[in-house]
């Protein structure tokens, strides 16, 4: 018997909310993966602003007040009883910093890895570690020209990396929202990963589509391996995770909610509670799945 979910009953952990420090150029990074003659790269006409790579999915996400990106995510935070939510963090992306220094009891990092750099990114991670407290790496293997499926050897020295630090690994798996080649996020490849390393958290983000079935195949199997809801509206999230987490997976699927600039936090909550998540379900996803993947401070 389902009951209808009622935001006071939880802190919630959201698995992803962005912050970059220009939210304008946030997607500029993925222009040069892009063929000629997508929108994308085409100059945008007089007053307008050019599309976005991934805008074709989100195209009706209006876009919050930037001015203080910082304080409107913490209000909204606050709102909707997010305790904390998990932001990207780089060298250069100085908003970010600002609310790990500012506000460490609100938010906690990931990285996004770059595995072509080799040990040089490997100590990058030690020192990310050390500074910022980053509990997962990203992995974005659609995101390079040519992609690199994370099957190659240039990602295992990360896989090793975050297993001594005791941190997540975060794939990015399925078709990506950029028109890039999917191959080298075909979800099948995790069953090796999680072979060769079992004490490596993996965490799949952005969907698993259209290997959802094997992405729950492969949970069954493995207990190292997860699911964070992000790139889907709750009233989008694929029915067989929604069957997989009212039944064997209850303790496998986490909370990712893609705010603000794709799915906005009013969205995400509105929906929530059309969810048909079983009430012993509900801590497990928004909170406590998260604690346990993440190794979070359980306070």
């Amino acid at each position: 018997m389902t009951a209808p979910f009622d935001v006071r009953r939880f802190r919630t952990i959201d698995t992803m909310v962005a912050l970059p420090d220009d939210p304008d150029t946030y997607y500029d990074h993925l222009l040069p993966l892009l063929q000629p003659g997508d929108p994308s790269i085409a100059p945008p006409r007089p007053g307008e602003k050019r599309e976005k790579p991934i805008a074709y999915l989100f195209r009706h996400a209006p876009q919050p007040a930037t001015g203080d990106l910082l304080g409107f995510t913490l209000a909204e935070m606050d709102r909707f009883g997010v305790e904390r939510a998990m932001i990207q963090v780089d060298d250069d992306m100085l908003l970010a910093q600002k609310a790990l220094c500012d506000h460490p009891d609100r938010f906690f990092a990931d990285y996004v890895a770059d595995p072509t750099r080799g040990m040089a990114e490997v100590r990058k991670i030690v020192r990310l570690h050390d500074q910022w407290g980053i509990k997962a790496v990203t992995g974005f293997a659609a995101g390079f020209r040519p992609g690199i499926p994370y099957g190659d050897a240039r990602w295992y020295p990360i896989y090793a990396k975050c297993v001594e630090l005791g941190i997540a690994f975060v794939p990015l798996v399925g078709i990506p929202g950029p028109r890039v080649p999917f191959a080298p996020q075909e979800v099948g490849q995790l069953d090796e990963i999680c072979y060769f390393f079992p004490e490596l958290t993996v965490v799949m983000r952005h969907g698993a589509e259209p290997w959802v079935d094997l992405a729950v195949k492969l949970m069954l199997k493995w207990p190292n391996l997860y699911y964070s809801t992000s790139a889907f509206a709750p009233k989008h999230y694929p029915r067989e995770i929604i069957e997989y987490a009212n039944t064997r997976g209850a303790q496998k699927i986490i909370y990712a909610g893609y705010s603000p600039f794709s799915v906005p936090m009013e969205r995400s909550f509105a929906e929530l509670a059309q969810l048909p998540l079983r009430d012993q379900v509900w801590p497990l996803f928004l909170r406590d799945n998260a604690v346990r993947a993440f190794r979070l401070d359980a306070a």
